[in-house]
């Protein structure tokens, strides 16, 4: 199919000197151009760095595929720690 496009002229002495050091017509080298630039692109995946804790294993009974059983011993956990804050404020006015 034959079609006009208008050109910057610096643009398109480029475009003919890069043609003809690669052995191409003009016509080529802007078809080829055209597809490289309509061509998918990979997506850029961004790198997402996790923060990692020295530890042993886990404990027994705890499964990590149990959502519902991992969200009750993360609020056993937190409310172990809320006892433990409030046994100690107790102590300290009593002292």
């Amino acid at each position: 199919m034959r079609t006009t496009i208008r050109l910057d002229d610096a643009l398109l002495r480029r475009a003919k000197a890069q043609a003809a050091a690669t052995g191409r017509s003009l016509n080529d080298f802007i078809a080829d151009a055209v597809r490289a630039a309509l061509a998918p692109r990979p997506r850029a995946s961004r790198v997402m760095e996790l923060p990692t804790f020295k530890g042993g294993t886990l404990l027994p009974g705890v499964d990590l595929d149990d959502t519902a059983g991992l969200l009750e011993l993360m609020e056993e956990g937190e409310r172990a720690r809320v006892a433990t804050k409030v046994a100690e404020q107790a102590r300290k006015r009593t002292t």
